[in-house]
Formats: structure tokens, sequence, C-alpha cells
């Protein structure tokens, strides 16, 4: 009996099988259904050929699951481009084809589909390991080619679900109007009512009210705590500290990793077999209005900062650097130790913190706010160090990386206003909405390549991912010096809207070491392969992504050298940061 009815169950498999060959769609019982129907065949092909160039690789290896990400939007982008063109032919052509031919054509896709699919999701796995194997990590890859499939099909239906909910909305918003005005009217009405719901919902509720609300809720509770490992220091000279104008509970959960990784004169001395000082380091958490002016409140963080300067004798050292913060508020303690072992504990390092969220809440919601509080700080510090002899200056510099280096860049505004300020810069990671960079990357000389653009032959500004970037072009650097430490591979520095509708520069020849040939551009598709990868820049090792390293010693060698620094103290200082675990 058993047998019976899974024989049972396979006929009538077969025979559902059978009876969709024969008619391979639905069709719609009148025009009304807008919901439920069935797939434009012209949308859906347009949709298939966006998922195959999804899978198509990027600035760096993404894994399975953000490759299905990846191909469902993208084959939503695609059915939506597909439809307005097959609207526009059926407007322009009457002439409809015939129910054999509608079922041909859909018969051919299901046969040719799936496998073409499949192949091409199998040679991405491929690509990724050449891509993987470029930036220096193992080829061994999980990929996924079904569950690949899968999530692009199921984010795709998402998005087609909630796009023809959003017309069958206007459809009866513009039919109910239509019974009071004139159709033109109702129409026009309809659509801008539908829009003005659609832009609100999504901005207000889904956006302000939702992601933004979640993200800002986990970033505040983040803010409360403590990384293990992390204690309040016992230097004054330390923000936190004994005697600091800055209680150690009110740093922030980033302002506690500065302030307390901050390394002793002893382990400075025990390093370079020589004594050493213990390095200052202030750190103003984000302005709550209980502790800042609320008219100008990154006027009060500066002030404040210069106190704390004055308190430690900051302006008596031999160096005194601003770092633009993220948006969580991390400054890289590879960039701080670096110079501060360099200089025998000789240094002072001060940023303030205008946010606590993530870089990326952050570049969406208050992103001016970055260059508002380090320009504040920046004018503030710049007049007590111009106040000051001549003779008895520190130097001072600035660095940042990320949504910092785009801090220290606003602040500035230009290249010249950044050579006219600063005796050094150290900028890593820059974004490409960065105003300098931009200026750089538009006057580079002819012939040098976005990825590595030279500037005035390299006199004060030079781009570096490998040491021996630095080196090029060759001659002797002028003064100030600016380095600016850039991965051709970091989707950070390239990622624009510009990506939706146009071919960038780093993407022509030659390609950066690091960028693998195989990566091309496709409209909208790039724009979000490009969003992913930001999203995975920290995966790879340095120098390759948004991950830079030790590469910050070779930096501060290069643009603030002490007197009688040489290359192999930059070697043994390299090898140093590089093997201690980080701090944070």
């Amino acid at each position: 009996m058993w047998t019976m009815g899974r024989m049972w169950i396979a006929r009538s498999a077969v025979k559902h099988v059978v009876r969709l060959w024969r008619r391979p769609y639905w069709d719609r019982p009148n025009a009304t259904y807008l919901v439920r129907r069935w797939p434009d065949l012209a949308a859906t092909c347009v949709a298939t050929v966006f998922f195959w160039l999804s899978l198509t690789p990027s600035l760096v290896p993404r894994p399975w699951f953000l490759q299905g990400v990846i191909g469902g939007i993208t084959a939503a982008i695609g059915y939506a481009v597909g439809s307005v063109l097959s609207t526009l032919f059926r407007a322009l052509i009457r002439r409809r084809p015939s129910r054999r031919t509608r079922t041909r054509c859909w018969q051919a896709y299901w046969v040719l589909s799936p496998g073409l699919g499949g192949w091409l999701i199998s040679e991405s796995a491929d690509m990724q390991r050449q891509l993987r194997t470029l930036q220096g990590l193992p080829p061994a890859l999980t990929w996924h080619t079904l569950m690949i499939a899968l999530i692009s099909v199921a984010i795709w239906l998402v998005i087609l679900f909630l796009a023809r909910t959003i017309r069958l909305g206007s459809s009866k918003l513009i039919h109910a109007l239509g019974r009071l005005l004139p159709r033109p009217v109702a129409l026009t009405i309809g659509l801008v009512l539908s829009a003005m719901v659609v832009t609100v919902g999504l901005r207000d509720v889904v956006f302000d009210r939702g992601v933004i609300d979640v993200a800002d809720r986990i970033a505040k509770a983040t803010n409360f705590g403590t990384k293990d490992g992390i204690e309040q220091p016992t230097s004054r000279l330390v923000s936190g500290g004994p005697g600091s104008l800055i209680a150690w509970q009110d740093l922030g959960f980033q302002g506690r990793n500065f302030a307390g990784s901050a390394p002793t004169g002893e382990q400075i001395a025990a390093y370079r077999g020589s004594p050493a000082s213990d390095p200052i380091r202030i750190y103003i958490s984000s302005p709550e209005p209980a502790a800042f002016s609320r008219r100008e409140p990154f006027k009060a963080q500066a002030e404040l900062a210069v106190r704390e300067l004055k308190r430690t004798g900051a302006f008596d050292r031999e160096v005194l650097v601003i770092a633009g913060t993220t948006g969580s508020g991390w400054i890289d303690p590879n960039v701080a130790e670096s110079l501060e072992y360099m200089y025998g504990g000789d240094t002072a390092v001060v940023a303030v913190q205008y946010s606590y969220l993530p870089s990326w809440v952050s570049f969406l919601v208050d992103k001016e706010k970055a260059g508002e509080s380090t320009r504040a700080l920046v004018t503030a510090v710049r007049a007590e160090v111009d106040a000051l002899p001549a003779q008895d200056r520190p130097k001072f510099a600035v660095t940042g990386e990320s949504l910092g280096a785009y801090a220290i860049e606003d602040t500035f505004g230009s290249v010249d206003g950044l050579l006219g300020q600063v005796d050094a810069a150290l900028l890593a990671g820059v974004p490409h909405f960065s105003p300098v960079s931009q200026e750089l990357r538009s006057r580079r000389d002819p012939g040098s390549p976005v990825w590595r653009p030279q500037f005035e032959d390299g006199k004060n500004i030079r781009f570096a991912q490998f040491p021996e970037d630095l080196d090029r072009p060759p001659g002797t650097w002028g003064r100030p010096r600016v380095v600016y430490l850039q991965n051709a591979s970091d989707p950070v520095v390239w990622w624009s809207t510009d990506l939706l509708f146009q071919r960038p520069e780093w993407m022509n020849q030659p390609l950066g070491p690091d960028v693998t040939p195989e990566i091309n551009w496709f409209p909208f598709v790039a724009f979000w392969q490009t969003t992913v990868d930001m999203a995975v820049s920290y995966g790879v090792d340095a120098p390759h992504g948004h991950r830079y390293g030790a590469g910050s010693v070779n930096g501060w060698a290069a643009v603030l050298p002490p007197k009688g620094w040489t290359d192999q103290d930059t070697e043994q200082l390299r090898k140093h940061i590089d093997g201690r675990r980080a701090p944070y």
C-alpha cells in the first residue's frame, strides 16, 4: 500500500510538471490584479541578466550570503528597468505575441536560466578565489550555489511584492479621487500623494525610527561600556587619569580605549633601550547638554581640550598631533603608538569625539559634525601654538582614518589650506567625498593613475599602499609633508553614488596592484557591489581593503622623522607594531 501511495504521488507530480510545461505562466483574470499576477517575461529576463552581472568580482572578496543579497537587490533593479522598457514597448507596438509564442519563450527561459545561472555562480566562485589569492588570503572558499540563488530570488520576490503593493495602493487612491475629480487631476494628485507617503514612510518610519533608532540604542549602550583589558590610566598626562578635567566614566567607549591603552614611558624605554617620557593623550568625549554649551558645543569641546593640553604641558612636547575620529570616536592605535615610540614618548595627541554612532550611520545623519568639531579644535589649538615664540613651538601635525580623515580634510578645505597650516599630515582610507582628496585626484600629474595619484612631482604630497611607494617619484621631499595611505582595493575610498551611472576611473587600465582584472562596471550593479564591499572591507589583511596595519610607521617616518632616524629604525618599529597585540 505504501508503494502504491508513492506511485500516486509521483504520477501526480509528473502531471503537474507536464501541465506547467505546457502553460509555464499564468494570465491574470483582469487588469485589477496588480499584486497577484505572473512576472513580466521581458522584465524577468532583464532581472536575470542583472543577477548574472552581480556575480562578477569587485574590490574585496565577499561571503556567499552577501552575494545572495547583492544578487537579489540588483535583480529587483533589473526587473524595474525591464518593466519600464516592456511598458514602453507595449505602448509603441500594439501587436501582442500569441499564446504559443509566449509559451515557447517561457519554456526557453526555464530551460536556459537555471543551468546558466548555476554555471555562472560556480564561475564566480573561481573569480572570488583568484581575488582572495591576489589579496593574500587562502584560496579556500565556501560558496553555496543553491543558497545564493535562493537568497537572491527571495529578496527579489519581497521587493517585487512591496513594489506591487505600493502600486495597488496608488491605483485605489487614484480610483477614489477619480469619483470626485477629473481623471488627469486625480491621477496627478494620486501619484504625488503616493510618492509622499512612500518617501515619508521610508525616511521617517523605516529609516529614522527603525534603522537609525536601533543603531543609536546599540551604540549608546556600547558607549557606556569598557573593552576587556582596558583600565583607567594612572598617568596624569592622559585624559581620565589623576587630575584630568574629564572623568574616566565620561570618556565613552572609544575614549576609554584610547586613553586606557596609552603606553608608559617604561614600556617605550624598554623598546628603545634609552630613557623615554610618558606620552600625552587627550580625548574629549561627544558633547552632552549637561557638560557643554547648548549653543556652541564644539567650541566648548575645543576649549576644554586646550585646557587639558595646558594642564599636561602638551605645548612643551616635540610633536603635537590632532587626530580626527571616526563616527564612533575611534582612533587607530597603530597611528598613535607609532609616533609615540618613534619620539620616545615626547608627543601629545588630542582628539574630540563628535558622535558615538557607527561610521555608516554617522555618515548618513551627522557627517557635517565631523568637520565642525575638528575645525573648532584645530582653530583653538593652532591659536595657542601660534602664540608661542617660533623656536618654542611643537611640530604641529594632523592625522585621521576614514571619517576621521574626512574630518581633517573638511577642516582645511583645500590643498593650500592643509599645507599652509600644518608641519605634517598622515591620512588613511580617506572617503571619496573628502574635499582635499578630490582636488588632488582632479589635479594629479598627467599619466599617474587615480589610485596612486602624483601631485606636483610628489614635492609635498605622496600616496602609498606599500612602503616603496613613498620613494616614488625619486627626489627630495619638500616641507611640509603629507602622506596618504590609500589601498587601491579600499571601497571606502571609491564608494560614490556616481557608480550608479558612471564608470569610475579606478576601473580603467592600469588597475591597482590588488584589483582583479575580472572587475567591471555595470550600471546599478557596481554601486551595490561597492556598497557591500564596505561592509566586508576589514575581512582582508593590510594593506588591502580598508586595513592599513602598520603602514603608519612608514607614513610618520616619511612626513615627520625624528633627528637621526634611519630606515632600519623604521623597519624595526614596524615589526614591533605588527607583532604586538593591538590594544583595541
